[in-house]
């Protein structure tokens, strides 16, 4: 099945440093009262615990895949945010990507954010990933990812590129424009996640969790700064109109991650 139009629900939150079950019971209330009304919820970067450094012991499993399944399956939603997950001997920063179908796209965050050392606890992951759902293309991408845009370069025809973040007070005027940004330079739109709260390092964030159309105007009232959830309505048409007028993507550079 395919929709022209997508319902698209952003869930800006404060995080429970470091535990996963609260998080998790406090997401499920969340995600209940979007049952049947939406199509897309988008989630906080590692919205089980905050972005901490410590994932031995709080790191997720196979078990968040059955619970963000669970959700999706009743829902009639799809559900996109990232986990810290333990692989084998080893853990990454994982997006999940999950379907109303019970299936998953899943992109490992591939700039780990060297200032909090993120490199040194988590392995990053090789390449961009694309998530298709109801006839659209997803481009996703975690936090840090967002300064380096060579990375999220639309050479796939993609239609949405969505990054979910723990992203600061202090550098929250570059999340803005590089949101922006990403938006006007792959004519897409561009979907950003952010949390709110103070997280147990110290560190505070204010959201400005927002949704920019190919021509990088908002579609949220700016600046988001409080608990809550906002639904918007993204169009296929919109990117194609767009596209056809403004043939840009056909002057791209080429290029190739090593």
């Amino acid at each position: 099945m395919e929709k022209s139009t997508l319902k698209v629900s952003l869930i800006q939150t404060s995080l429970v440093w470091e535990d996963p079950k609260v998080n998790l019971d406090r997401f499920s209330e969340k995600l209940e009262t979007l049952y049947g009304k939406t199509d897309l919820v988008v989630l906080p970067e590692m919205f089980t615990t905050g972005f901490s450094m410590k994932p031995e012991g709080l790191a997720s499993d196979s078990g968040i895949l059955d619970y963000l399944k669970d959700h999706a399956i009743e829902g009639g939603f799809a559900l996109y945010g990232s986990v810290m997950f333990q692989e084998a001997d080893h853990f990454v920063n994982r997006g999940i990507f999950m379907r109303p179908d019970g299936s998953s796209t899943i992109y490992d965050k591939r700039h780990t954010f060297t200032l909090a050392g993120e490199h040194k606890v988590y392995d990053r992951g090789e390449k961009p990933v694309i998530a298709t759902y109801l006839g659209w293309k997803f481009n996703l991408q975690i936090c840090y990812d967002l300064r380096f845009p060579v990375f999220a370069r639309n050479t796939q025809d993609y239609d949405v590129v969505i990054y979910v973040a723990n992203w600061p007070v202090p550098r929250v005027s570059a999340w803005d424009a590089l949101l922006k940004a990403r938006a006007i330079e792959n004519m897409s739109y561009s979907i950003g996640v952010n949390r709110v709260g103070t997280d147990g390092t110290g560190m505070d964030y204010n959201g400005h969790s927002q949704v920019y159309n190919v021509l990088g105007h908002e579609l949220l009232n700016h600046p988001w700064e409080t608990e809550g959830i906002q639904t918007i309505e993204v169009h296929k048409s919109e990117i194609e109109n767009n596209r056809s007028k403004l043939r840009f993507l056909e002057d791209r550079d080429g290029f190739t991650l090593n």
